[in-house]
């Protein structure tokens, strides 16, 4: 059953807490104006009955906490939130509902917006948020370039400067490669190659901030990675079958699973932009959905009625109501769109065990890859391969002239000494 704010009820406390007595213990203190709204998200991002009484109880303790304290609304942040916490003992979940409530204040203005650090910070903080803001502000990159870059810079400050006296100038390129090789040693090739990215975009920051001496950017070691080393891994298409046959069609995450994999197997989209997808982005009338492609492209392409018929069926009778614009949101509360690529790979990786298929790559970049092979395998040229899959440069399309392999024979030499 959808909950009441997704059917056009209006909610409130009276609502989850009929008890007036009760009712008058949540709207005490400076939380007391904010109680029904944030009563009413938490419906409409689908919470049960049972989940939303424990955040609002929650709500209520800290705002007569706050009220004990003689502390006003307007000094609520995460170090208040962190203190009540602690005083509390805080039960798993707690946490999770003080950055909800957190952020649904902020939304609304009625706490000030978060501090990048916090303050009496030893520093490192300060130095990955300024770096944070640059890319943001200087640079525009989008928001999953920032959730893979900070993540290493964060590492990379903590093992060189965590227990030192911060002082940039000291960094050498010896400290960066060495950081390289340790990462590398450990994670993949494609993510190794991320770090050095990374790496080499912080201390190109730096450097132009005036906190390096010189730019260190240029002496990181690359990762090697030989361009067209390998076979493009794919499905053939009588398992891409298989895979879409998998998703229960009479569920509601079956829909939403159907339409995202028919989405990855006939149009080649990327996962990060399955998950990006708005419902502003279809026109409908004339058929068209616009991807927001890397390099923060806006691409139209052709919706294809299996396609459009999937997406119906999912909006239609799939999709649950609520305030977010995203096309595919989360089965369980909140009701929110994909926080990552990771998700739709999750969604690849569960439809591949259903439909039996042991396959040594799992994301969801193999039904890009099983496209692109189909077409060749279908007389497609390269050049088609490419403006089907939008790729910028020839080159990157070049590694499926290996899947080929009638053609390639033809061009192979005869073997000297080999049986006539």
């Amino acid at each position: 059953m959808k909950p009441a704010a997704c059917l056009g009820i209006p909610i409130s406390i009276h609502h989850v807490f009929p008890n007036p007595d009760h009712q008058q213990r949540l709207r005490a203190g400076p939380l007391a104006g904010d109680i029904d709204g944030f009563a009413a998200w938490l419906a409409g991002e689908g919470y049960s009955h049972s989940s939303a009484r424990d955040k609002l109880l929650l709500t209520a303790d800290l705002s007569l906490w706050l009220a004990e304290q003689g502390l006003e609304l307007e000094t609520v942040n995460e170090q208040r939130v962190e203190a009540f916490m602690h005083s509390r003992k805080a039960r798993r979940g707690d946490p999770a509902t003080g950055r909800q409530l957190l952020a649904y204040l902020r939304d609304r203005n009625r706490v000030p917006p978060a501090l990048c650090a916090p303050p009496g910070d030893g520093g490192l903080e300060r130095i990955a948020c300024t770096y944070e803001r640059f890319l943001i502000e200087q640079r525009a990159v989008s928001p999953a370039t920032v959730r893979n870059y900070l993540p290493v810079v964060r590492a990379f400050l903590d093992e060189r400067l965590g227990s030192r006296e911060i002082d940039l100038a000291s960094l050498s390129a010896r400290h960066v490669n060495q950081f390289v090789r340790r990462e590398a040693e450990r994670l993949s090739r494609s993510r190794a190659k991320l770090v050095v990215t990374a790496l080499r975009s912080f201390l190109r920051h730096l450097h132009q901030q005036g906190e390096l001496p010189a730019d260190l950017a240029s002496a990181v070691l690359p990762v090697m990675r030989w361009r067209l080393s390998g076979l493009p891994r794919s499905l053939a298409p009588e398992q891409v079958m298989a895979l879409l046959a998998s998703c229960d069609r009479e569920t509601l995450s079956g829909r939403r699973d159907y339409a995202i994999l028919l989405l990855l197997a006939r149009l080649g989209l990327r996962a990060g932009e399955v998950a990006a997808l708005t419902l502003d982005d279809f026109d409908w009338h004339a058929g068209i959905v616009t991807v927001a492609g890397k390099g923060q492209r806006r691409e139209p392409l052709p919706l294809p009625h299996e396609i459009g018929e999937a997406l119906a069926a999912y909006l239609q009778d799939g999709r649950p109501a609520c305030a977010t614009r995203r096309l595919f949101i989360r089965s369980k509360a909140p009701l929110q769109g994909f926080r990552s690529a990771a998700a739709i790979c999750d969604i690849v990786r569960r439809a591949l065990a259903r439909a039996g298929i042991d396959s040594a790559f799992k994301g969801a970049h193999l039904l890009r890859h099983s496209l692109a092979t189909g077409m060749l395998r279908n007389g497609a040229s390269l050049e088609d391969i490419g403006e089907v899959l939008r790729h910028r440069h020839p080159e990157t399309t070049q590694i499926y002239a290996k899947v080929d392999l009638e053609s390639m024979r033809a061009l192979a030499p005869v073997w000297p000494g080999g049986v006539a």
